[in-house]
């Protein structure tokens, strides 16, 4: 095991409960004392992002960036979402 899930139950009202706030800086601090990487699902919005950056997550998946696509519809969306940053990336450095 290398890697914890955020269930997109704790996510959903993130910016808004405490509570879910508090679980999952928690236990995103937990996964790193063990040295696992973590992955929220769920993100919809950007506020959850800026959180979910702060409290220190890994990764985050969930509809903000698309909807779970077919393998074919992924490619097109990687190459349009990606392209520009890998480029921008390149120039720089």
């Amino acid at each position: 095991i290398n890697c914890l899930k955020i269930d997109r139950s704790f996510v959903h009202d993130l910016t808004i409960d405490e509570r879910d706030a508090a679980i999952v800086c928690g236990t995103i601090a937990l996964a790193h004392s063990l040295g696992l990487i973590v992955v929220a699902e769920g993100v919809e919005h950007h506020e959850q992002i800026e959180m979910l950056a702060r409290f220190g997550c890994d990764q985050v998946q969930g509809y903000y960036y698309s909807p779970a696509l077919p393998a074919a519809e992924f490619v097109k969306w990687v190459r349009a979402f990606c392209a520009p940053k890998l480029v921008g990336a390149v120039l720089q450095g």
